[in-house]
Parts: C-alpha cells; structure tokens; sequence
C-alpha cells in the first residue's frame, strides 16, 4: 500500500478545501485564522464563558443548569457577534433580537444536557445549533430560522456533530492543561489562570461555530456522494 506524502518544510500547503468539502481539521483552522484577523473585537466573545465558568465550577448540578439558562441570552448574542464578525457586517437590530431569541430557544436543552452529559449537548446542537448564524446571514424570521437549522443539520449531521465536539474538546483539554500546570499554585491562582484562559480560548467556540453554517449551506441539498466527489476532486484524487 502506498504510503502518503506530506509537504516537506519548503513546500507550500495544499489549498484549502472549499466550504462544500471542508473537513473537521480545516474548521478548526479557519476559526483560528478569522480570532487572528479580527482579535481586538472577537476577544471579548471569551468573556461570558469565563464568567460563567467562574459562577458554576464546584457547585451542584440543579445550580450550574440554572446559571446556564440565565446566561442563554447572552451566549446567544455572543455567538450573533461571532457571525457578525465571520460574514464582515452588522445586521440590523431587529436581525440581532430573532437571533438572540431563536438562540435562546435552541440552547435551552443545552444547557440541561450540559449538566448531565456534555456529549448530549453537542450531539443536539449538531441540529439545532444552526439558527443563530442563519438568521444573522439570510435575515430570517423565527420560524423560518427553526426549519432551517433543521435544513442545515441534516444536510451534514457528522462534520456539524463532529466540529462543535472538535472545538469542544480543543477547549476543554487547554483547560484541563492549565489546570493541571498550575496544580500546585494557590486556589486562587488557579482560578485567575483558567479565567484568563477561558477569555484567549473560548472566541474559538463561537467562531468555529460560526464557520460550520457556511460548510452546512453549501452542502445544503448535496447528498453524501456528492459531498464526497468534491472532497475527491479538492483533493486532487481520481473519481
């Protein structure tokens, strides 16, 4: 079997894969390249996870589900920014306020499989996760945004699914590494450190998310072997 060959240090990258054909890894990088050029205005998209991380670590599962039900209005508008940002325009605020509103609807189940299993909370927002970014872009209306994220998740549930529990886990494990640096520091310290990196860390979340709703309307009326032969062809593979 031949092996695979991989660009040496002198070799330009491979281009990217347009948004019909674009893989889980490439997500993940287009949301880095979009924190970068915008980072002055999407730095302050970490701001509502690091508190609210602050407000729901050691407490009991009843406490966190409520402080995530309280918080879904501004996580909602957190991620509208996030698509401002991503489609390089601000919409109307009538735009912003179905947004928000669709958001929250669509977070609420969220934010109780959060508490319970956080893989549940992906997996929904695999489908429904969707609406925010769509009416930001098409300027739809509460419905129309409720049948169009379902559009949307089912056009391609997997790379959906997969990039939200990608950046999810890209999050979390930078957390997790942190804390586990600074283990040996002060209580306190600790906190400020994971506040800090919840702040630099989580604008990936929204953005990323954000880019997950220009691959799914791409994909939108392509079927999986369709969607395959662009990814062949992008990459230069025989039919």
């Amino acid at each position: 079997m031949a092996r695979p060959r991989y660009p040496s240090k002198n070799e330009p990258l491979p281009p990217a894969l347009p948004p019909s054909s674009r893989p889980v890894g490439q997500v993940v990088a287009e949301a880095i390249r979009l924190y970068q050029a915008n980072f002055s205005k999407a730095l302050a998209l970490g701001l509502p996870v690091a508190v609210v991380d602050q407000l729901i670590v050691d407490r009991s599962l009843g406490v966190r589900i409520v402080v995530l039900l309280a918080a879904s209005p501004v996580f909602s508008a957190t991620y509208a920014w996030a698509s401002a940002i991503r489609q390089g325009e601000a919409p109307p605020l009538g735009t912003w306020l179905v947004a928000v509103a669709v958001g929250v609807v669509t977070f609420f189940p969220a934010a109780f499989l959060f508490g319970w299993f956080a893989i549940a909370a992906v997996l929904w927002l695999g489908v429904a996760g969707h609406a925010v970014p769509a009416v930001m872009a098409e300027r739809l209306g509460p419905l129309a945004a409720m049948r169009r994220t379902v559009e949307l998740g089912r056009a391609d549930y997997v790379h959906a699914a997969g990039s939200f529990a990608t950046l999810a886990l890209l999050f979390g494990l930078t957390r997790l590494a942190l804390g586990l640096l600074l283990q040996s520091q002060a209580d306190n310290t600790v906190r400020v450190a994971v506040f800090l990196a919840d702040v630099v860390i989580s604008p990936l979340l929204f953005l990323g998310a954000a880019i997950v709703y220009v691959d799914l309307a791409a994909r939108v009326g392509l079927s999986r072997k369709e969607r395959r032969r662009l990814r062949e062809a992008a990459l230069g593979r025989p039919k």
